[in-house]
């Protein structure tokens, strides 16, 4: 492998977005040299939403994660990834 180009220093995030965005990195550090890392406190990244539900379904599933002892938006995504994951396998 060629010799490392020396990692510049950033004053701030903006400027080194910049610069990575036109550089390869590569070219600043040895992937061979790179160890496996796992972050177990990092929480997939979120996005609100609103949705309107029939009063009913609402209802129907406040009752399901209340007997399952989960809050109800928590029970809402599992079945929702659930289908989602069953859709998308089908669709395959």
């Amino acid at each position: 492998m060629s010799k490392l180009k020396k990692m510049p220093k950033f004053k701030s995030e903006k400027e080194e977005a910049e610069f990575w965005s036109n550089h390869d990195s590569a070219e600043y550090i040895d992937y061979s040299k790179a160890k496996r890392v796992i972050f177990p406190n990092l929480k997939p990244s979120t996005r609100t939403i609103s949705i309107r539900l029939p009063e009913s379904l609402f209802e129907h599933l406040k009752a399901l994660a209340n007997k399952k002892d989960v809050p109800y938006q928590s029970l809402l995504k599992m079945l929702l990834a659930e289908k989602v994951e069953e859709e998308l396998r089908a669709a395959r």
